[in-house]
């Protein structure tokens, strides 16, 4: 689900068919900031209460990614606990693997494996990107799998 696909029906009758409602729309704002800064502890709370642990942006960046990219490795564990799809591939095709190995989160890159995800995912994928800045030990890591 979208934080874009939240509608108004049936909330406080804002906006009209197909707009957000914007309370909607800042709620869904202040998850993917907790994503951002790694508050599993409030991420793991918002999903156990029902929000989507597949939420995605408008940039189709799901909290996973969000998290991965900014290495929160607690965080995404968190959410990889609660279901999320570990290679779940954003707007440009890239996934939170990926988006780690080029980051050099070592921690979140460990946390995204243990949950099944595949290196080959995803474009660039974590295997191209590992290859593009010389990761040979990831490489090996990736080829062991």
């Amino acid at each position: 689900m979208s934080a874009q696909g939240a509608g108004a029906e049936g909330g406080t009758g804002q906006g009209g068919p197909g707009e957000a409602d914007p309370e909607v729309v800042e709620l869904a704002g202040r998850i993917f900031d907790l994503a951002r800064t790694g508050d599993a502890a409030a991420l793991a709370a918002y999903t156990d209460a029902g929000v989507p642990v597949n939420l995605t942006n408008d940039r189709g960046d799901s909290l996973v990614m969000l998290a991965a990219y900014h290495g929160h490795a607690e965080a995404v564990r968190a959410l990889l606990e609660r279901g999320a799809d570990p290679d779940r591939a954003n707007d440009r095709g890239q996934t939170p693997l990926a988006g780690a190995v080029f980051k050099g989160e070592d921690d979140v890159i460990t946390a995204l494996l243990d949950a099944g995800a595949d290196p080959g995912a995803g474009t660039p994928s974590a295997v191209d990107t590992a290859r593009m800045f010389g990761k040979d030990e990831l490489l090996k890591r990736f080829a062991a799998r």
